[in-house]
């Protein structure tokens, strides 16, 4: 069984040929390069997946992490509507990880990149989720004066716990509290 970790949710990719932790803090991997979570080999693509949780659970039971956490979240659903996480964290992550994927000769399938956001207990809707997954998609495609002659990214995904199943049935996500 392939299960991978990150933070409290915990993902079942043994249905995958292949998962593996492509941010891994334990590996040396070139400086300056911002990688996604995991990636997933399938038999006719690969999957980049990037997991930001800020429905977590605070660390400490008391009132001071309870308003941390909060604080926290509204830092979040602001990133997200200034475009700061996709240009800042998401199209970066996509790029270098494509780039390390392309010089280790790994990028022979067609690359699905897909955003995992733990949004339980964030005043999200599929609206702002859909705009967020197309401004990624676009971001993606055209990050200097003119777009990328060579698209790296065949499609953009932006899921929620709710939607994961929809979208990766075969891959079960739980969250561990």
């Amino acid at each position: 069984m392939t299960t991978l970790q990150e933070g409290e949710l915990a993902f079942d990719f043994s249905r995958a040929q292949r998962a593996i932790r492509l941010d891994d803090r334990q590996k040396r991997t070139p400086e300056g390069l911002s990688l996604v979570d995991f990636v997933v080999e399938e038999p006719h693509r690969l999957l980049l997946i990037e997991v930001k949780d800020p429905s977590c659970t605070p660390r400490r039971d008391d009132d001071g992490a309870r308003q941390a956490i909060a604080k926290e979240r509204e830092r979040f659903l602001h990133k997200i509507r200034s475009d700061s996480l996709i240009s800042d964290e998401l199209t970066p992550k996509a790029r270098d990880s494509y780039t390390w994927l392309h010089l280790m000769r790994q990028d022979t399938k067609p690359i699905v990149y897909a955003f995992f956001l733990g949004a339980d207990r964030l005043p999200v809707d599929s609206g702002l989720l859909m705009r967020l997954r197309e401004r990624l998609q676009a971001r993606i495609a055209h990050e200097a004066d003119q777009p990328w002659a060579r698209p790296y990214v065949s499609a953009c995904v932006v899921v929620t716990e709710k939607t994961w199943p929809h979208a990766f049935p075969d891959y079960p996500v739980r969250r561990l509290r």
